[in-house]
C-alpha cells in the first residue's frame, strides 16, 4: 500500500501518496524518448485531466476497486484469454460464455 510521507515509525509500505507515484509516472513517461513505447508526448495533458477524473474520485476508487466492483477488470477479449488460465469457463458477472 501507499502509506504516505516517510516518517518514523515506518508503516509497511511504499513511502509515498498514490497522487505522487501517478505524478512521477506521468513524468517518467514524459521524459522517455518520443520513439520508443511509453513515451507520453510533452503537450499531453496528464491522464487523469484527459479522463476527467477528479484525483480525490481516482483515489477512493483504486483504495477500493475490489469492494466495489464484482468479477474481473480488462478487456473482453484478454478476460477470455485468461479464463482458462483461472479455472474458469465464462467471466463472472458478463454472461459471455468461452467459446
Amino acid at each position: 500500500p501507499f502509506v504516505g510521507n516517510p516518517r518514523q515509525p515506518m508503516p509497511e509500505g511504499l513511502p509515498f501518496k498514490l497522487e505522487d507515484y501517478l505524478q512521477l509516472l506521468d513524468w517518467t513517461g514524459r521524459c522517455l524518448r518520443e520513439d520508443k513505447r511509453g513515451a507520453i508526448p510533452a503537450n499531453l495533458p496528464p491522464i487523469l485531466k484527459r479522463l476527467h477524473i477528479e484525483p480525490k474520485n481516482w483515489l477512493y476508487s483504486a483504495q477500493r476497486f475490489e469492494k466495489s466492483f464484482n468479477g474481473f477488470a480488462g478487456k473482453l477479449d484478454s478476460l477470455k484469454q485468461k479464463l482458462p488460465d483461472l479455472g474458469y469457463q465464462r467471466i463472472p458477472n458478463v454472461g459471455v460464455l468461452l467459446t
